[in-house]
């Protein structure tokens, strides 16, 4: 008995020791974490105070984070402090488990629209705990892995009006395949990814894949010069991007006139890829550059 209480005794010794350490782990890793955002609040504001950003027409300037990835809140809110609002409606698909993203600022401020995802994990928990905004329908929710097919099914069932004020795309891929699909609303405002790997005058897209999924490699996404020549076919003006080089704006051209900063092309607006302030790495493979240099070669002929 005696011999059996030591080794008790023993045991708890060191899952003390564990507890202890665990908890000054867990102490070291949160203060990093606050020191690391300090610095990264800190390369902002030095960045924005760079003759570049002194223009108050330059949208990345105006950039402020609420739920929004980078700093994309601030600037939609720019956008329609300019041209106004109509309906207060949105669309946006590739929204994760509905904590961060582009639109979850504007139900905060009284806005309606529809979510698009295709995780049905992340489905289920927006469902589970988004219940008052979804049972007024202020927010509606569709579980679809989505594609040139049914893209226009899913918005129409769920939104009536032509005209929308704002519509989001984000999925890391078949973005602008997408967007050139959309007929069944009319919106004011998009914001759509780009790869700020490929710089202006780089011409580069992926492929349409229904079943494209990103691989986490740099073969992703669209290029910011090729959004600007295909969203001016569409009738819309690049207006600016995210100081991280994230997402871009676009603008319909009925509404820009002289509030936004000219001229409205890939090589005024580009913000570079800047990683330190992103979540994830994208790297370079073999198989991803095959594709890259195919995409290259062909949209710059």
């Amino acid at each position: 008995m005696e011999s059996l209480v030591k080794k008790i005794r023993a045991l708890r010794k060191r899952l003390s020791a564990k507890i202890r350490n665990a908890k000054h782990t867990k102490f070291i890793n949160r203060n990093v974490e606050y020191m690391r955002r300090i610095a990264v609040n800190m390369y902002k504001d030095n960045l924005k105070n760079k003759e570049r950003y002194q223009d108050d027409k330059r949208l990345s300037k105006h950039g402020k984070k609420m739920y929004s990835q980078n700093e994309e809140d601030g600037i939609i809110l720019e956008i329609f402090n300019r041209i106004g609002t109509t309906n207060k409606t949105f669309v946006e698909f590739g929204i994760g488990d509905g904590l961060e993203n582009n639109t979850l600022g504007l139900l905060l401020q009284g806005w309606k629209g529809l979510w698009l995802e295709g995780s049905a994990k992340s489905v289920n928990s927006i469902n589970d705990h988004f219940k008052s905004v979804l049972d007024t329908k202020q927010l509606q929710i569709t579980e679809a892995f989505i594609t040139k097919k049914n893209i226009n099914e899913l918005i129409s069932s769920k939104i009536k009006d032509k005209e929308i004020d704002l519509l989001s795309v984000d999925i890391d891929g078949n973005d602008i395949h997408i967007f050139n699909e959309i007929s069944v609303i009319n919106p004011r405002v998009v914001v759509i990814e780009y790869n700020a790997k490929f710089f202006p005058p780089v011409m580069f897209t992926v492929d349409y894949n229904p079943m494209h999924i990103w691989q986490g490699d740099d073969y992703m996404g669209v290029s910011l010069k090729y959004l600007e020549v295909e969203f001016e076919k569409k009738g819309y003006k690049l207006v600016g991007c995210d100081i991280a080089g994230v997402n871009a704006f676009f603008v319909r051209d009925d509404l820009v006139g002289d509030k936004f900063l000219s001229p409205y092309t890939a090589e005024e607006h580009y913000e570079p890829v800047r990683y330190h302030l992103l979540a994830t790495t994208p790297s370079p493979t073999y198989q991803a550059m095959e594709k890259i240099l195919t995409s290259c070669v062909k949209n710059s002929i």
